[in-house]
C-alpha cells in the first residue's frame, strides 16, 4: 500500500495508461470544503489523476456541501458525489458540531463503502481504479473501509501539523490522566511544537463527559490506520514541527506527513468576487490604515463580548471594517450551521446604540459577509482580528497581513498559540482566557499595538516574510511541491499495483 517499488506496467505503443482515480471526502464547513476542493484541483492538475469530491446530503441545506459556483471553477476531471442523508433525530438538540459531524460520518459508512467499491474515473471507461482515498480529519473514521478494500488511505489535515500532532497525542493524554485537560498541571510538550496549556487543546477535548470527547479520542486512534497525512501547511510556517514529525515517522511512531500547503483562495478563485460596497469604502482609505475584523463563517460572540469589542474599536480611534454576525450567549460556533434569526432581523441591530452613527467615517460595519480574500489583499488593510481558523490564517499569510488572534472554537486556540508564540504573525489581547470577556480596554490596547506599535511592526514584517515563503513553497523546487510530488508518486505506484492485479 503505497510502498511497492515495482515499476508501472508499460502501456501499449501509442496508448496512454488509464488515469488513476482519487476519492476525496470532505466534512461540512468552509474550513474543510474549500481546501479539499483546492486539493482536488492540484491532484488532477498533476496530469495523471482524476478525482471525485464527496460530501454529505445531511449538511447541504446549510450550505456546507459543494456549491455549484465552486464546482464550476474546477476542471471537468473532478466530479462530485453526495452521500445520502442519514437520520440524526436521536441526537440532543444541543449536540456539539463535532458530535453531529462524526455521527453522520459513522452512519454513512455503508453508503461510502458502496461508493468506494464502485468508483471509477469521471466518464467511466474502467480506468485505473481508486489509487487513493483521502478523507479529511473527521472523515478518517472511514479509513477502515479503504483498508478493507485494499485502497491506500491518506488523511487530509485541513489545519496545521501542530494541531494534528496534538490530536494524535489525545489518546495518550486520555490514558494517562483523569482530570479535565484544562486542569493539567504541566503544559503538553510535543516535539517541534510550542508547549500547550491543557486549556489550549481542541475544544471537543475540554469536557470528558461530552460525547464529542470520546468521538475525538477514538478518531485519533484511527488516524494511525492512514498511509500518510497530507497537511495544509508549509515549511516556513512549521519548520521545527515538520522536522520533528519526520523523525517520529522514521521511527515508526506515526505515518509520514506531507506538508503540501498553503492551499488558500486567491482573488481570482474565490467564486464570489463581487463589487461589494466595503471594497469601494476601502478604496477611499489610506494604505494599511484599516483593521479588518471577522470571525469566520461559523464564529459568534456573546452579546456582552460584542458590546465590549465595539467599544474597544471605537476607543482605539483606528479605522476598521467589521463583518458583524448575530451574537449567541450559548455557543461560540453558533453560525456554523446557520443562525436561527428571521430574514427581517439585522445583526447590526445588536451593536451598541449609536455605535454605527458615532463611528461613521472611521469604521464600517457590514452584515454577515464580505469578500474576505479581496479585503485582505486590499492595500488599505493593515491588520486582521481573526478567530484563527486555518483558512483565514492562510489567506492572511497570502496577503501579508498580521493578525490579532481571537480564537473561539475547534482547534483555534492551538493555532493562536502557534501564531503568537512560534511564528510571530499574531498578537493576542491581554486578559483573554477560557471563559472571560476581553474588555474594551484590552481591545483598544491590542488594536493600537497591532496597527502602530513595535510588536505590530514586527508581526507585519513576519507577515511579509511568510507571504514570500508561501509563494516559494509551490515554485518548481519548492518544498510543498516536492512533498506533493512524493505523495502523488505513492498513489501512482499503488494504482499500478491495482491495475496489474485487475488484469
Amino acid at each position: 500500500m503505497g510502498t511497492d517499488s515495482d515499476p508501472a506496467p508499460t502501456p501499449a505503443p501509442g496508448k496512454q495508461p488509464p488515469a488513476a482515480h482519487v476519492v476525496l471526502l470532505a466534512s461540512p464547513g468552509a474550513g474543510h470544503v474549500l481546501p479539499m476542493a483546492e486539493l482536488a484541483r492540484r491532484v488532477v492538475a498533476h496530469g495523471e489523476f482524476t478525482a471525485t469530491l464527496v460530501t454529505y446530503a445531511n449538511f447541504s441545506s446549510a450550505g456546507h456541501g459543494f456549491p455549484s459556483a465552486l464546482m464550476a471553477t474546477l476542471p471537468p476531471s473532478v466530479s462530485a458525489a453526495v452521500l445520502p442523508e442519514v437520520p440524526l433525530d436521536d441526537l440532543p438538540a444541543d449536540a456539539r458540531i463535532e458530535t453531529r459531524i462524526l455521527t453522520v460520518v459513522e452512519r454513512s459508512l455503508p453508503n461510502l463503502r458502496d461508493l468506494l467499491a464502485s468508483s471509477s474515473p469521471p466518464g467511466g471507461g474502467g480506468g485505473g481504479g481508486v489509487a487513493a482515498f483521502v478523507p479529511d480529519i473527521f472523515g478518517a473514521w472511514a479509513l477502515e473501509l479503504s483498508a478493507e478494500l485494499g485502497v491506500p488511505g491518506y488523511v487530509f489535515c485541513t489545519t496545521n501539523l501542530m494541531a494534528l500532532h496534538s490530536l494524535l497525542h489525545a489518546p495518550e493524554l486520555d490514558r494517562t490522566t483523569t482530570c479535565e485537560f484544562r486542569d493539567l498541571p504541566e503544559p503538553v510538550r510535543l516535539p517541534g511544537c510550542v508547549p500547550l496549556r491543557g486549556a489550549d487543546l481542541v475544544d471537543p477535548l475540554q469536557d470528558r463527559a461530552d460525547p464529542a470527547y470520546h468521538f475525538l479520542v477514538d478518531l485519533a486512534k484511527r488516524y494511525l490506520l492512514a498511509d500518510g497525512f497530507i497537511v495544509n501547511t508549509f515549511d516556513a510556517m512549521e519548520h521545527e514541527a515538520i522536522a520533528a514529525f519526520e523523525t517520529l515517522s522514521r521511527d515508526g511512531v506515526y505515518p509520514p506527513a506531507y506538508a503540501v500547503g498553503p492551499f488558500a483562495r486567491t482573488c481570482s478563485s474565490g467564486g464570489q468576487k463581487a463589487e461589494h460596497g466595503c471594497l469601494r469604502w476601502l478604496d477611499e482609505q489610506p494604505d494599511r490604515s484599516v483593521l479588518y475584523v471577522c470571525f469566520g463563517s461559523g464564529g459568534t460572540l456573546s452579546t456582552e463580548q460584542m458590546a465590549e469589542l465595539a467599544a474597544g474599536l471605537e476607543a482605539s480611534g483606528h479605522k476598521f471594517l467589521w463583518v458583524v454576525r448575530f451574537p449567541s450567549d450559548k455557543d461560540r460556533s453558533a453560525s456554523f450551521f446557520g443562525g436561527g434569526h428571521g430574514h427581517s432581523d439585522d445583526p447590526l441591530s445588536y451593536l451598541p446604540e449609536g455605535f454605527v452613527k458615532r463611528t461613521r467615517g472611521v469604521g464600517l460595519a457590514v452584515a454577515e459577509w464580505a469578500p474576505q480574500v479581496e479585503v485582505l489583499s486590499h492595500r488599505a488593510v493593515g491588520g486582521f482580528v481573526s478567530h484563527c481558523g486555518w483558512n483565514s490564517t492562510l489567506e492572511a499569510v497570502a496577503a501579508g497581513v498580521p493578525m490579532l488572534a481571537w480564537p473561539l472554537y475547534a482547534e483555534q486556540r492551538v493555532n493562536a498559540v502557534m501564531l503568537a508564540e512560534r511564528v510571530g504573525l499574531a498578537l493576542r489581547p491581554r486578559g483573554d482566557n477560557d471563559d472571560g470577556v476581553v474588555t474594551r480596554e484590552e481591545v483598544a490596547a491590542a488594536v493600537t499595538e497591532l496597527m502602530v506599535g513595535e510588536k505590530g511592526a514586527a508581526a507585519r514584517e513576519k507577515a511579509r516574510e511568510l507571504r514570500e515563503a508561501a509563494a516559494e513553497a509551490w515554485a518548481l523546487d519548492g518544498t510543498s511541491r516536492k512533498a506533493f510530488e512524493a505523495v502523488a508518486g505513492e498513489w501512482k505506484k499503488a494504482a499500478a499495483v491495482r491495475s496489474r492485479g485487475a488484469s
